[in-house]
C-alpha cells in the first residue's frame, strides 16, 4: 500500500506517460477520480453483499411458517 498519514493511505498505480501527459494538460485532479472510483467500487461491492446475505435470509425465512412469524411479531410488541 503506502504512508499512513492523518487517517490516510497513500497509494500508486502506473499508468502509460501518454495518459498522465493528457492529464496533466487537461489539469485533472487524479486523487478527487480515484477516491471517487474507490469510493463507488466499494459502494457496489457492498451492495452484492447485502443482496446476497438478504437472498439467504430470504431462503430460511421461507422455511418458517408464516404463523410462527406472526406469533413472534404479536410477542415481540407484547414484550414492549
Amino acid at each position: 500500500m503506502g504512508l499512513t498519514y492523518l487517517g490516510y493511505v497513500t497509494v500508486s498505480a502506473k499508468i502509460r506517460r501518454e495518459l498522465y501527459e493528457k492529464l496533466r494538460r487537461y489539469g485533472v485532479k487524479v486523487s478527487a477520480i480515484i477516491r471517487k472510483a474507490l469510493e463507488e467500487e466499494i459502494r457496489r461491492r457492498e451492495e452484492e453483499e447485502m443482496e446476497r446475505a438478504l437472498a439467504v435470509a430470504q431462503k430460511l425465512l421461507r422455511k418458517i411458517p408464516p404463523e410462527e412469524l406472526v406469533e413472534a411479531v404479536r410477542s415481540s410488541r407484547e414484550e414492549r
